[in-house]
């Protein structure tokens, strides 16, 4: 069994230590990793884990949106507020409605802006950006 301190003080280090861009693809990955986790307790109408989990992916879109620089960002970061909103309408709507499809909806969205922000990181690090 690992050792918990040392288990946190490295957790806690790998998110001290991760630059702003690395920060919100970790939040797309956590949000990813929790939908594949409620769509499970969806299917096994397990409305519990399911609540929890769905409000976990909404804490964690409250994040994305709480990263947009308004003044800076232009109308792509209206856009991506507007987006992140919406996907926080789906979260509710599938855990009001224990709806599988709506969740499957979040899950697209989250998967294509990781992807764009995977994108854009490789450009960034190459000097095309």
């Amino acid at each position: 069994m690992p050792n918990q301190a040392g288990y946190q003080a490295y957790q806690k280090n790998r998110f001290e230590t991760a630059s702003p861009h690395r920060l919100i693809l970790m939040l797309y990955e956590g949000a990813l990793k929790y939908a594949s986790q409620a769509e499970r307790a969806l299917l096994e109408q397990d409305i519990v884990a399911s609540n929890r989990l769905l409000l976990k992916i909404q804490d964690i879109v409250y994040e994305l949106i709480a990263t947009l620089d308004m003044k800076q960002g232009g109308q792509i970061a209206t856009n991506l507020q507007s987006l992140y909103f919406y996907v926080i309408d789906c979260l509710v709507q599938a855990n009001l409605q224990k709806n599988h499809e709506k969740l499957q909806e979040v899950v697209e969205i989250l998967q294509s802006l990781k992807s764009a922000w995977e994108q854009i990181g490789k450009e960034v690090a190459l000097g095309k950006g």
